[in-house]
């Protein structure tokens, strides 16, 4: 997950925004959008058997694209893929990646 995290700090450029998603992303200051993008995220990751059209619609209703819904759908499921795989064969977290400042 550190790498993940620097990724995003990158992308920010903004440690307390960061410290504030982090924390609860709902009320961390992000735009509705970025809510809208996040919930479904994450209702995508832990309750995948839950997810209707209504979820693609919130979506729209935000703003995106059908192909930005595509992206964000794809993302989402190729890391808890790509998670599963690791978790399921036992891969052990890269200790050669240095840890956050």
């Amino acid at each position: 997950m550190t790498h993940h995290r620097r990724g995003l700090r990158r992308l920010l450029k903004d440690d307390d925004l960061l410290a504030a998603i982090e924390a609860d992303w709902r009320n961390s200051g992000i735009d509705d959008r970025r809510k809208a993008m996040l919930g479904y995220c994450e209702k995508l990751t832990l309750r995948p058997q839950d997810m209707t059209i209504e979820d693609v619609e919130v979506l729209r209703s935000a703003g995106f694209s059908d192909r930005d819904i595509l992206d964000i759908c794809e993302v989402t499921s190729y890391y808890a893929y790509v998670n599963r795989i690791a978790d399921g064969l036992g891969v052990p977290l890269e200790t050669w990646l240095p840890q956050d400042d």
